[in-house]
Order: C-alpha cells, then sequence, then structure tokens
C-alpha cells in the first residue's frame, strides 16, 4: 500500500480531486489517502496557508498530489507552491507537453518536456522598497542549483529515451547569472555525450516553439522562464486543462496540474479534470505503477478522442466526475 498526501486546495480543488481519485482508484493500486487543507482554508483557521502538518506528512509520505491553490496577486501571502519547493526542496519542476488526440490545434505531434529549475532565480522572492517609488528584486543562480536540474535533464532524457536537451536563458544581457547557468548545462551536457544538447536565448525560444516546436525534446531552463515557457507549451496542445505537473527532489515528490484554482467555477461541476488526472499518471509512474500510469493516460486520450463524455471546454456537456467516471471505465 502507497501512503500518499492528498491536498484538495481551493476553488475547483476539490471536485477535480475527487475527480482524480475516481480514475486512479480505478487502477487497482493500493493507496491510502492522507488529507491534508492548505490554502484559503487553513489561513482562516490556522493563520498559515501552509501548516507544519501538511509538510510533516509530505516528509513521512515521500509523495503528494494537489489540486490547485490560490496564490493573491500583489499583496497577502506568498505562493504556497513556491513554499513547497522550497521547504521541501523539490528543485525540478517537470512539466510534459503532449498532443491529445481530439482536441484541435494548430501543431500536431508536439512531445516536448520542460525541465524548470524550482528552488531560485527571481522566484526565490528576495525583494526589497528602496523608496517609496522604487522596488527591487534579485535574481539568484548558483552553480549547484543549476547543475543538478542539467543532471536531473539528461537523467531523464537518458531514462525515457529522449534524444536532446536545449537550455535556455537570456545569457545575451544577463551575462554573469544566465551566463553561470548556461556554463553549467555545458559542463553537465559533457558527461552525455550521447544526448545532443544546444542552447537558445528565451525569446527567440519562444518563436522557435511556436513555429516547429517539432524540433524540440527536452527544454533545460531556469525559474521564471520556465514558467512562461511551460504555458506557452501547453498552449500548443490546448490549454492548461490538459497539462500536468510535478514538483522533484532527491526523495519527496508533489504532483499538480499547472491551472490556477478558478474560484468563479467552484463548486458547479464545469471544469476539465484532466491536468490533475494526467498528473496523477505521472504520480503512478514515479512510484513505479508504470502500466497503471499508462493506462490512465491512454484512457484520457480515449476519451477526449471520443468526445462524447467531455467538459463544456471540450465540446461535450459532462460533469467533472461524468468525465472522470468514464475515464474510469475505460482504465
Amino acid at each position: 500500500m502507497y501512503k500518499i498526501t492528498l491536498i484538495p486546495g481551493d476553488g475547483i480543488g476539490p471536485e477535480i480531486t475527487e475527480a482524480m481519485k475516481t480514475v486512479v482508484e480505478s487502477t487497482g493500486v493500493d493507496i491510502e489517502w492522507q488529507e491534508f487543507a492548505a490554502g484559503e482554508e487553513t489561513l482562516a483557521t490556522d493563520n498559515t496557508p501552509l501548516p507544519d502538518r501538511v509538510l510533516d506528512s509530505i516528509r513521512q509520505n515521500k509523495v503528494a498530489i494537489k489540486g490547485p491553490i490560490t496564490t493573491p496577486v500583489g499583496s497577502g501571502f506568498r505562493s504556497v507552491n513556491v513554499s513547497l519547493r522550497k521547504e521541501l526542496d523539490l528543485y525540478t519542476c517537470l512539466r510534459p507537453t503532449k498532443t491529445v488526440p481530439g482536441i484541435v490545434t494548430p501543431f500536431k505531434n508536439v512531445d516536448l518536456v520542460i525541465v524548470r529549475e524550482n528552488t531560485e532565480d527571481l522566484y526565490a522572492g528576495i525583494e526589497r522598497m528602496i523608496d517609496d517609488d522604487t522596488a527591487e528584486s534579485i535574481k539568484i543562480i548558483t552553480r549547484k542549483a543549476s547543475e543538478r536540474i542539467a543532471k536531473f535533464a539528461f537523467e531523464y532524457a537518458t531514462k525515457y529515451g529522449r534524444k536532446k536537451v536545449t537550455s535556455v536563458t537570456k545569457a545575451n544581457i544577463m551575462k554573469y547569472t544566465d551566463g553561470l547557468f548556461f556554463e553549467a548545462s555545458r559542463e553537465i551536457a559533457r558527461r552525455y555525450p550521447d544526448i545532443e544538447y544546444e542552447e537558445r536565448l528565451v525569446d527567440n525560444m519562444c518563436m522557435q516553439l511556436v513555429m516547429k516546436p517539432e524540433l524540440y525534446d527536452i527544454i533545460l531552463t531556469e525559474n521564471l522562464y520556465g514558467d512562461i515557457l511551460s504555458d506557452l507549451c501547453a498552449g500548443l496542445i490546448g490549454g492548461l486543462g490538459i497539462a500536468p505537473g510535478a514538483n522533484i527532489g532527491d526523495d519527496i515528490a508533489v504532483f499538480e496540474p499547472i491551472h490556477g484554482s478558478a474560484p468563479k467555477y467552484a463548486g458547479m461541476q464545469k471544469v476539465n479534470p484532466t491536468a490533475l488526472i494526467l498528473s496523477a499518471a505521472l504520480m503512478l509512474k514515479h512510484l513505479g505503477e508504470i502500466e497503471a500510469g499508462e493506462k490512465v493516460e491512454s484512457a484520457v486520450h480515449k476519451i477526449i478522442s471520443e468526445g462524447k463524455t467531455v467538459t463544456y471546454d471540450l465540446g461535450g456537456s459532462a460533469t467533472t466526475q461524468q468525465m472522470a467516471e468514464a475515464i474510469a471505465s475505460q482504465v
């Protein structure tokens, strides 16, 4: 039996979490869900969006899956996602982007993986007000963090038969910070002669991805660029509603969808649960339940390609739970 920390989250989180559980339980994999609240609910009851008991459970179980949690814009508490990554040293943000049959976009056969450094860069949150009219944010890039994320990218390529790693920065402008990231990437690349290595500037990378995404495989990048590029890549396949994600450290992993909590849809059973279900497929593979993970992914693709029992954004009229039950039946 696997003990997994479950964080339903805010807004639409609880209903897509129930949908995800329906699908995962259909695989027959024996899981004990240990559920904990975080986000707006615990901010009201515990005066923190991320209580210690949540972190303790994840440290003990080593694996967690979570729904989206609201992050206030411009004020209020910092992102719970960022806090989780820092507290648990989840230094890799893994975001696969793969074409789903039945979803019509101008792009065909997209199969990209974003490997994003998760702990530093501008997202470290080192900010201050210099005076009433001037704000400052400090960008931190270290050799240690850059080398370990590069190693993860090349190890992932080796494990899953990927052929190329493209490192992405803006090193022509930020010569010290982004220059160091490129330098560390090159050093690691030398250890993997069978994997092609190349470099791109982030603005050019954006253009390349919307013109010829088929030329790219694994995209290795820093925190901010990775956040932007992963959303761009999600757009290539139809949006955030079908984009899974994982945050991985040396011995702990937390799985989550890329999209937000969409509070205006909370409780309406309208939203597409695919992103969290595919995140659960990643989780199953991480646990070593490869066949179960592949069954979930195949079932999602089958139900969406048929188009009969899908949510409104995919052209159907099914509820969140109805779509999940159709996927579970296919599993």
